[in-house]
């Protein structure tokens, strides 16, 4: 992804934006991202979440179909208060830059 370091940030919002909704898996992430412009890898991706999860954004969860297994995650109480600070601090930089 041209510009990695940059977007990365806008990157982790969509993730959290989605998690709050309801709950996501990896692949179906990367390719909401894709619909937006976003290549990102499972290299890429996986570890991502992995952090946010630790970093208390996110919780996952395990769900077993047959053979297959899935991990789903979640935005937790700690996610969506940084998510609504992160809308706050997003709006006062579009009004910015928009100027």
């Amino acid at each position: 992804m041209e510009h990695q370091d940059l977007l990365a940030g806008f990157v982790r919002l969509h993730v959290l934006h989605h998690a709050a909704e309801g709950e996501i898996y990896g692949l179906w992430m990367i390719e909401e991202l894709a619909r937006h412009g976003y290549r990102l890898s499972p290299g890429t991706l996986y570890p991502m979440l992995h952090a946010m999860e630790k970093r208390g954004y996110l919780t996952s969860r395990v769900e077993r179909n047959g053979s297959t297994a899935r991990k789903l995650y979640r935005a937790t109480p700690y996610g969506l208060e940084g998510l609504a600070l992160a809308k706050l601090r997003f709006a006062d930089l579009t009004g910015e830059v928009a100027r």
